[in-house]
């Protein structure tokens, strides 16, 4: 509870540094915040947890393990932005302001133990994204996005209150355990009204993971907003998303597995295809990690449909590896359009001879991300692989491997440029901050890939 205070006071405190023109103490107050809050959340590991305020929150290992990733993915994209927002705006303390109250709504979607605090965080970590999308306001593209986002997010949110209502008339609780009990104890009459529920928190949460049908936002909305916050919406947004919608499923709605399971087996086989066939026609790097996003949401849902007690597990490991590759590749792709001016694929030709340590750093995160073996993403997909083929759905698993040979194609066609095509131009400068956040997830990336049972009994 303490990593929720600290967060909300350094919140607060960064944008009244912002007030008194303290712009260069900014960023050091908010990574040493962020790292005072790492610590309270360790601190809590060895507590035993149980419901807060009248059972509102839950602070287990589940919780704070998921909380601590999403406040190491942030710090990451923090030292990224050193010189990133000035070159925007005046007001840069609004920037990590609004970065901060997202990640507290990530926080209590993680740890949220009634649905009335689902709904509350869902809301905090996302109505500061409505604003930083659009906080480029010179920018049609950034604007586009925002109203795009803001309409589409208001529009999930409907569903996502109507499904909770739903549920709240036919149990009489918002509490998770209260909800559990509620289906535990009336196997054959349960009401129509919770079936409806659940359909509606499945669009609802789906829509917030970027997961098809109700994918058609993400695409336009991380093309339009800023590099540096379309990294933090496709790492911590999306993990802390599925944080919450593994948790209620896994705590409430297990006993209806039979019910939502073939509704989630549809969601996964049309995300997987849209997401790498519509990746597989973009020639914009941005774009292609957008699209891919959508897809890497597939595969996260077989932890729901596997589901079962290595599924926190297996969804934790996916979210690491697939954050640690995704910022290193928005970094890269910084690099390059501040030098070169766009983000196509041809931007990355003759990287290799002209910044080979970046092209290389670059190549290790697209083989993470395409899961190839003695990388961290590889560790992730066959965690995701092993709890579908525990449950033996053999053609899910022969089209998520279809799916991923599409993405290996893809995912490569920007390690072709950098190698095998050439053009003039002098070589990127990195600086310090960057070569720290690549050095910091290359090594994660490859540590976990070799040694992936250290990584796997830590947590």
């Amino acid at each position: 509870m303490g990593a929720i205070i600290t967060l909300s006071i350094l919140a607060l405190l960064v944008l009244y540094l912002g007030l008194f023109k303290a712009n260069k103490s900014l960023l050091p107050v908010g990574l040493v915040g962020l790292l005072v809050v790492s610590g309270l959340l360790i601190k809590d590991w060895k507590i035993n947890a149980s419901p807060l305020y009248n059972g509102m929150i839950l602070f287990d290992h589940y919780a704070i393990a998921f909380s601590i990733l999403c406040t190491f993915v942030t710090i990451l994209i923090f030292i990224l932005s050193k010189g990133y927002f000035t070159s925007s705006s005046d007001h840069v303390a609004e920037y990590y302001t609004l970065l901060l109250f997202s990640l507290l709504g990530a926080v209590l979607v993680s740890s949220y133990h009634n649905l009335a605090l689902l709904f509350l965080g869902i809301e905090i970590m996302s109505v500061a994204l409505y604003i930083l999308v659009g906080i480029r306001k010179k920018d049609p593209a950034s604007n586009e996005a925002a109203i795009k986002y803001f309409i589409m997010g208001a529009f999930s949110t409907g569903f996502l209150l109507f499904g909770i209502t739903l549920l709240y008339g036919a149990s009489g609780s918002f509490d998770l355990m209260m909800i559990r009990d509620y289906v535990t104890m009336h196997p054959g009459a349960i009401s129509p009204l919770f079936y409806g529920g659940v359909l509606l928190m499945i669009i609802g949460l789906t829509f917030k993971v970027g997961a098809a049908p109700f994918h058609f936002w993400t695409a336009d909305v991380y093309d339009g907003a800023p590099i540096l916050i379309t990294s933090f919406m496709s790492t911590v947004v999306k993990v802390a998303s599925f944080a919450g919608l593994l948790r209620l499923f896994t705590f409430s709605l297990l006993p209806l597995q039979d019910f939502w399971t073939p509704i989630f087996l549809g969601i996964v086989v049309l995300t997987l295809f849209i997401g790498n066939l519509s990746a597989l026609m973009q020639s914009s790097f941005k774009r292609m990690l957008a699209y891919s996003s959508i897809s890497h949401a597939g595969y996260m849902l077989f932890a729901v449909i596997g589901i079962g007690a290595s599924s926190a597990n297996s969804i934790f490991v996916y979210g690491a590896s697939y954050s640690l590759a995704t910022v290193t590749a928005f970094a890269a792709l910084i690099l390059v359009k501040r030098a070169v001016g766009s983000d196509h694929f041809e931007s990355f030709n003759g990287l290799a001879k002209k910044n080979p340590y970046l092209a290389a750093i670059l190549t290790i995160a697209m083989l993470s991300l395409a899961g190839i073996p003695l990388t961290a993403g590889f560790i992730g997909k066959f965690m995701m692989f092993s709890s579908v083929m525990a449950q033996y759905h053999i053609l899910l698993l022969l089209i998520a491997v279809l799916n991923a040979a599409i993405a290996v194609y893809y995912y490569l066609k920007v390690v072709v440029s950098m190698y095998f095509r050439t053009a003039e131009g002098k070589s990127i400068p990195i600086n310090s901050n960057y070569i720290i956040l690549f050095i910091v997830t290359t090594f994660l990336t490859i540590l976990i890939g070799v040694y992936p049972n250290c990584f796997i009994e830590l947590i």
